[in-house]
């Protein structure tokens, strides 16, 4: 839990979400229960107003750079401004299973 408590505290602070939520998505993957590797993060923020898709991505990547490089092998980004968030009906797709997980 503590690799998800920094990645919901970073993010909070840079972003000032209007909604985030953060899965832990490990359990999906070869990293089993437990393990703090995979994270699905919907993230709503007026930060993405003027943002393209790869420059909202290039921001979460940048303020979980620590995460990433120690142990955090993916993150499921769903990025969203307030409007586009709303236009959504407040859902995000949901994760595609894992080649090879449970087969």
């Amino acid at each position: 839990m503590f690799v998800e408590k920094c990645i919901i505290e970073k993010l909070t602070e840079k972003f000032a979400p209007q909604v985030l939520i953060i899965e832990n998505e490990s359990h999906k993957h070869s990293s089993g229960r437990g393990a703090e590797s995979h994270f699905k993060v919907i993230l709503v923020s007026d930060y993405f107003e003027l943002l393209r898709a790869v420059a909202r991505h290039q921001a979460v990547y940048q303020t979980l750079s620590v995460e990433l490089e120690n142990g955090v092998h993916a993150l499921a980004l769903h990025l969203y401004t307030p409007n586009e968030w709303r236009e959504r009906g407040e859902n995000a797709p949901p994760s595609p299973n894992c080649v090879g997980v449970g087969q």
